[in-house]
């Protein structure tokens, strides 16, 4: 492994460890501000600051909690340097349930810029996130909206 794969991966698992910790304040010093998360549905969202990262992803946490999700994993399944700083990284999510069971997964790809204080995100394209998340729902007996 070259020191940019395992920066990278180490960025990786920062990540992961935020969202098992449902730590939003830890995952949103990990995005660059604004960040930005295009979806093939609901176009682009920009998110102008950390702070509103940040509550982004609380109003997501009692969702996840219902579902049972325990702990985050990822494999990184590709990057591509885009320039000197700037990365494209491919990556399948990992979800567990509490016996570590994988519950689902999630591809996604990111657009990481290396600064200062290492890698942060600034794009997130999420490919299948929505329709295994509604799976896992049904298949749980879970009201994605109640």
């Amino acid at each position: 492994m070259d020191t940019i794969e395992a920066e990278l991966d180490d960025y990786l698992t920062r990540y992961a460890a935020t969202l098992t910790a449902y730590d939003s304040r830890a995952a949103a010093d990990l995005w660059g501000s604004p960040g930005m998360i295009l979806t093939d549905r609901q176009g682009a969202g920009v998110l102008e600051s950390r702070e509103a990262m940040a509550a982004g992803l609380e109003r997501s946490y009692p969702l996840y909690r219902r579902l049972g999700l325990a702990s985050v994993g990822f494999e990184r399944l590709g990057h591509e340097r885009l320039s000197d700083a700037v990365f494209l990284v491919r990556v399948r999510w990992l979800f567990h349930d509490g016996d570590g069971r994988q519950m689902t997964d999630g591809f996604a790809a990111y657009v990481l810029r290396r600064g200062e204080e290492g890698f942060r995100a600034f794009v997130c394209v999420p490919a299948d996130d929505a329709e295994k998340l509604q799976a896992l729902a049904k298949e749980k007996g879970v009201d994605l909206f109640g």
